[in-house]
């Protein structure tokens, strides 16, 4: 891995459960990209081998929450970009901390 991103989306929603919905439509279409990623309670953390292309899925969960209803959408974005090297991966940051 080259690169991870970490993104909390906040859509304006009416309540809670729009919210919640907003968001989870975004954690789809995350998902739906195939590369490896993590769902936590702030934020997903995607990773992959190509800087751009996550930034291109960045940019898409904007645009997905606002498709799903949202009037607004503010992000937190968080970029560990290494292109000569080698990242530390999620797996290796959280794996020792959740018990089976």
């Amino acid at each position: 891995m080259v690169a991870s991103v970490a993104i909390q989306v906040l859509p304006k929603a009416e309540n809670d459960e729009e919210l919640v919905r907003i968001v989870d439509e975004v954690i789809d279409y995350i998902k739906s990209t195939g590369l490896h990623y993590y769902v936590g309670p702030f934020e997903t953390t995607i990773e992959g081998d190509s800087y751009d292309e996550l930034m291109d899925i960045v940019k898409q969960c904007q645009h997905i929450a606002i498709q799903a209803g949202a009037p607004k959408v503010s992000a937190y974005i968080k970029v560990v970009y290494e292109p000569e090297g080698e990242i530390l991966t999620i797996d290796q940051k959280v794996t020792k901390h959740h018990t089976v």
